[in-house]
């Protein structure tokens, strides 16, 4: 695979320092090269899923044996829904770690291979109980999906009531949540409490993070309508009723020009059609009066 292209202001340096420490194994340009398409795997990753995995797959073909690599390589598949490549990368960051961080996400992965059992069979493992608050959300997230997937909405429901549901306190983890939890409720026919708490999300949503505000606006008939659109859609009557009348005039006056056109082709042919007719009648009142001529002689 060839390398990528790698903008000037990428440097390497902004990976986190435990990446950094991980790549001190390389050669020092190797580790240079490895850190920079990982900057990019990760400018990439939201905004642009797919050139974010080209990077991840240079980066695993220069150090396959980083376990940072093949973390960030199963976050791009991820990113690309290719899941079983993502869980294929994960497990080997796994075992080169040892570390139970990935679980919720390799959980994750089995949903989105369509194996929401297996999922629901990790969030019941030991490894849960080694995450951390985070990582345990998390993996309540993941549950509750495999319960939809399912079909089990109740369950869904009952999975996300939770201490960190409940608590006023904002964490990063808090509007995805409230997020899951009202989705939930409204996809069970519950909407007056779904509204609720997806008003609860928006509270917490400081970085956009979900799509909170939307689903809420749609819940209470709000419509946003293009800026470009509007302005086509408020043209006036009155602007409406003289472009009506422009439109008018100029067929009035293009059938007046071709009226008057016809007329003038008319006269032509009968002008020419009486010249035509003269000249005959003259012609033969001159043979009567050669022939009269000649009779007389």
């Amino acid at each position: 695979m060839k390398r990528l292209p790698i903008p000037e202001d990428v440097t390497g340096e902004e990976i986190d320092r435990d990446v950094r420490q991980e790549l001190q194994s390389l050669p020092k340009t190797l580790a240079e090269d490895v850190a920079k398409n990982l900057v990019m795997v990760a400018r990439l990753i939201d905004e642009d899923p797919e050139g974010a995995y080209g990077y991840s797959r240079v980066a695993l073909r220069l150090a396959s044996r980083v376990a940072a690599v093949r973390e960030a390589a199963g976050f791009a598949a991820y990113a690309n829904q290719k899941y079983a490549e993502a869980l294929a990368e994960f497990r080997a960051a796994r075992r080169m770690t040892g570390t139970v961080d990935l679980w919720p996400v390799m959980a994750d992965c089995e949903r989105g291979l369509g194996r929401p059992e297996k999922a629901l069979d990790m969030a019941g493992a030991p490894e849960v109980h080694k995450l951390d608050k985070a990582g345990q959300v998390e993996m309540r997230l993941v549950a509750a999906g495999a319960r939809r997937d399912m079909g089990q909405l109740d369950a869904a429901i009952v999975t996300l009531q939770s201490p960190e549901l409940a608590s006023n306190s904002v964490q990063p983890w808090t509007a995805r949540l409230r997020y899951a939890y009202a989705d939930a409720l409204l996809a069970a026919g519950r909407a007056d409490e779904a509204r609720e708490w997806f008003a609860k999300a928006v509270e917490a949503d400081r970085d956009g993070s979900t799509d909170a505000s939307d689903r809420l606006a749609e819940m209470d008939g709000v419509e946003f309508v293009d800026a470009l659109d509007e302005e086509s859609a408020e043209e006036t009557p009155e602007e409406t009723e003289v472009a009506a009348d422009m439109e008018s005039d100029t067929e009035a006056a293009a059938e007046t020009r071709t009226g008057a056109e016809s007329d003038v082709e008319s006269g032509a042919e009968s002008g020419a059609e009486s010249g035509a007719e003269s000249g005959a009648e003259s012609d033969v009142e001159s043979d009567v009066e050669s022939e009269a001529g000649s009779e007389q002689d």
